[in-house]
């Protein structure tokens, strides 16, 4: 039998010396393939990312700014889809990607339900305090299939404090003077009850639920019942009925205010809440 007699050398320094220059060759070759397959970034989703709002809201449908720069530079996406940028930076931005940016009219969130404390529930929630949550039990506590759960999923995506959980009413209501129509509220609800409407408006219909008047009743004291009031008190025809919930065309809406006096149900709103309405149809006559 023969023996090999081990030193330092062989035990520990050989070993390490072979390590490294394995580690060093690999180190090599993942440097030289990452050069090799390396993408080039485009030096303008920088540029264009310097004037996005840097809210990181995702109402565009993008993870973030950074994202949704490059899909801009890719033409995957378009500037339309981000409310949270001014008007200003948005011409920036077509400058630099040679864009035409048409106008738009400014638009701001609102919450189409009225329910709330006033809609029945189904059964006592006590999960977690979050309306994504809740909405995996049943649909949530609510009995009304499109009722605002009023746990505040949509104030938690809101990063301009201009979204809130009404303590009295218990149904999310917006804070106009806050909103950049971002978007990110619409895509938190569960029950996609948050929709833009144009600044300027004077009316939205505080209600979701496209069921028979009927059915409504069974479960909210104030939700829209179908019954074509507005529809027909409408003198711009602005009001009509779709799958028995009334819907505004805004372009038609001459902001009289009518249709909120013609609501049996009191579920069409004035809009902003502390907006004095202008002179009533008759009153202009």
């Amino acid at each position: 039998m023969i023996f090999c007699e081990t030193t330092p050398f062989t035990q520990y320094i050989l070993p390490a010396l072979i390590i490294a220059g394995i580690a060093g060759l690999l180190a090599f070759f993942l440097a030289f393939l990452g050069n090799k397959l390396a993408v080039e970034r485009d030096a303008r989703i920088d540029d264009v990312k310097r004037h996005l709002s840097g809210a990181n809201c995702g109402g565009c449908g993008y993870a973030g700014c950074d994202a949704f720069a490059e899909a801009l530079v890719k033409g995957e996406a378009t500037l339309d889809k981000c409310n949270a940028t001014s008007k200003d930076a948005k011409q920036n931005i077509g400058k630099i990607l040679n864009l035409t940016v048409e106008d738009s009219k400014k638009t701001v969130a609102v919450v189409h339900c009225i329910g709330g404390n006033a809609c029945r529930e189904k059964y006592t929630y006590q999960g977690y305090g979050d309306c994504i949550s809740a909405n995996i039990l049943g649909g949530g506590s609510k009995a009304c299939e499109v009722g605002c759960m009023g746990l505040g999923s949509c104030a938690n995506a809101c990063k301009y404090g201009a979204i809130e959980v009404d303590k009295d009413t218990a149904v999310a209501k917006v804070d106009y003077s806050h909103c950049v129509s971002c978007g990110a509220c619409l895509s938190a609800c569960p029950k996609k009850l948050v929709s833009r409407i144009p600044a300027d408006a004077v009316v939205y219909i505080a209600c979701s639920n496209t069921h028979r008047g009927k059915e409504v009743m069974s479960v909210c004291e104030k939700g829209c019942i179908g019954c074509g009031k507005c529809e027909r008190g409408c003198p711009s025809g602005a009001i009509k009925l779709s799958n028995n919930l009334a819907t505004i065309d805004y372009d038609k809406c001459i902001k009289c205010g009518n249709c909120i006096d013609l609501c049996p149900r009191k579920c069409i709103l004035p809009f902003p809440y502390d907006k004095p309405l202008i002179p009533s149809y008759e009153e202009k006559k």
